[in-house]
């Protein structure tokens, strides 16, 4: 070992003798610092002593191997016994609320962020990974056309409790990230602050759930009101879930539009369409019957055919119209035996009207005139191109006028412009109905549904009834979304094609096999998308007739859209939806 002797200058260490850590933020001449130690004094040991062969203050340096091992074991301490590195700055209150709403959408965010990995990892896992799961799984339904499966008891049910669990495990997650967070170490006011951002935040993600499951219940509810169970009917079919339309190749469903007014004792049924639809395609055909059609026949050996073997109440000569037989059958129980009041009147005239089509009419489906303005004013409107102006009210129009062009109608405007006769006849008030049907089928889409669905199943649970039991509910919205986007045709048995006082009963049938067998067959040209229909004045529609159009002078001149159309126009461009 060099000893120093007296006066002499302290030689300075070299080489791997000193560890040095610069601070590049120190003063010019200010002392080195050895290890994290400054100046004078040595590094120590692992045990608290001077290590072997470290130079003093002012000492020389340590020769041979025993120095060297000497400052390397000093070099491992001070690594050793140094602080910790910090991985980031203190959160300020705008970052930790960031975090914490970001582990809204990003479960662990927070926890993460914190230097909780694991943790971290496990709750994206947990709530993160399921959540995009459902999302995938709803997706995958919607796309291989299984929709009906959410319409069933049981998924809503199990809808409604994730929805809740879901809720309850959001608020839990953003509390714990808050606190995780470490809010302690801010300001006074920053606590105060962040608390109250990330108190409401907490209460504003059970929201989504909170709708969803309030949604979920409201549609289970209407289904129970509307849809009831075929246990409650011991002459309903049961519906075998591998065969719903039990092996039948088409459907046929009568809408019925019904005139229950405040100062009107019973229902008339004003407005009379068959919605046939083929099941493996979607196609539809829609048969509109007009309110006055009279006389109409029953099915021979029924109670009401053996009544009016010649026709419903033939001894009125101006009795007798279509729109009366319901109520008649609800006045009269004895006519349809074995129903109760409510469902005699559906089954008089389902019968009626299959016998004159030709048609087994498999449901009913009856919405109130003045409900179904107001499911109108719940999507927000009905739009129509009006092809001039419809005054309504009274015999002379005194309520209102609707004007001519594209409208947004609302409830009230829609009602009316498919119930005036002011200035028209029944006739073209038939195709202006069948506008107002065809404008509601396509704008009612499910986003627009869901969006209002509150405030259409209200207006529904009071204003519909319909005999479809509720388990057949599943696929029937498979069938209407297949309908959706399917060809819908019309057929309307209105003058000069059919006479309404005493119709051509063999002709009315001929041109419904006709219109079922067309509605089958493949498009013959590409259509628009939507309905194909004529809603002019003349019976039967253009896609149905061979050959030439008949002269625009053949045809009542009093029609809510032009007549003449070309073959298989779409309702579309003659209402103007």
């Amino acid at each position: 070992m060099r000893v120093q002797g007296p006066g002499q200058a302290p030689a300075p260490a070299a080489g791997p003798q000193t560890t040095r850590a610069q601070d590049p933020s120190g003063p010019p001449g200010a002392p080195p610092v050895r290890n994290g130690h400054h100046g004078h004094e040595p590094p120590p040991t692992g045990n608290g002593q001077r290590q072997q062969g470290t130079p003093p203050p002012g000492g020389g340096p340590v020769a041979g191997t025993a120095g060297a091992a000497g400052t390397a074991g000093t070099a491992g301490a001070a690594e050793a016994s140094g602080p910790r590195p910090r991985f980031a700055k203190p959160l300020t209150t705008g970052a930790l609320i960031g975090w914490t709403a970001l582990s809204a959408i990003l479960p662990g965010a927070a926890h993460l962020r914190a230097g909780k990995r694991r943790l971290g990892f496990i709750l994206l896992a947990a709530l993160g990974v399921p959540l995009l799961g459902g999302a995938i799984t709803a997706a995958v339904v919607h796309l291989s056309g299984n929709t009906g499966v959410f319409a069933r008891d049981t998924t809503m049910m199990t809808g409604v409790v994730l929805a809740v669990a879901g809720a309850v495990a959001w608020f839990l997650l953003l509390l714990f990230s808050y606190v995780t967070l470490k809010p302690n170490r801010l300001s006074g006011r920053g606590q105060i602050v962040s608390g109250v951002v990330v108190g409401v935040l907490c209460v504003s993600v059970t929201a989504p759930f909170a709708l969803t499951a309030n949604t979920v219940l409201t549609l289970k509810q209407t289904t129970l009101d509307i849809f009831k169970p075929t246990s409650a009917d011991p002459t309903a079919v049961p519906v075998k879930h591998e065969d719903p339309w039990g092996g039948r190749k088409r459907v046929n469903f009568l809408l019925v539009g019904g005139d229950g007014a405040g100062n009107r004792e019973g229902v008339r049924t004003d407005s009379m369409n068959v919605a046939s639809v083929h099941v493996a395609t979607g196609n539809t055909v829609m048969f509109s019957l007009p309110r006055n059609l009279q006389h109409v026949r029953f099915s021979p050996g029924s109670a009401l055919g053996k009544r009016f073997p010649d026709g419903f109440m033939r001894e009125l000569p101006n009795g007798g119209l279509l729109n009366e037989v319901w109520q008649y059958a609800e006045d009269h129980p004895e006519v349809v035996p074995g129903k109760k009041a409510g469902e005699r009147g559906p089954a008089a005239l389902m019968d009626a009207i299959g016998h004159t089509l030709d048609l087994k009419v498999d449901y009913y489906a009856l919405v109130n005139m003045f409900g179904f303005a107001r499911m109108v004013d719940a999507i927000g409107g009905l739009k129509i191109r009006v092809e001039r102006d419809i005054p309504w009210g009274g015999l002379y129009g005194t309520a209102g006028t609707i004007k001519a062009g594209y409208r947004t109608l609302s409830g009230e405007e829609a009602l009316w412009y498919g119930r005036s006769r002011v200035g028209s006849d029944d006739f073209s008030r038939m195709a202006r109905q069948r506008c107002v049907i065809g404008a509601f089928a396509q704008q009612a889409t499910p986003s627009v549904v869901l969006t209002n669905f509150g405030k259409i199943a209200g207006v529904a649970r009071k204003m519909a009834k319909t005999d479809i039991p509720r388990e057949l509910v599943e696929h029937l919205t498979e069938l209407a979304l297949r309908v959706k986007d399917a060809r819908i045709t019309s057929l309307q048995f209105v003058p000069p094609e059919f006479y309404t006082g005493s119709p051509d009963w063999q002709k009315i049938r001929t041109a419904t096999a006709r219109a079922l067998r067309r509605s089958e067959q493949p498009a013959r040209r590409p259509q628009a998308a939507g309905v194909t229909a004529s809603p002019g004045a003349s019976g039967a529609t253009s896609a149905f007739t061979p050959g030439p159009s008949r002269s625009a002078s053949a045809r009542p001149g009093r029609t809510p859209t032009p007549n003449g159309k070309p073959t298989g126009e779409s309702l579309s461009e003659l209402c103007g939806f």
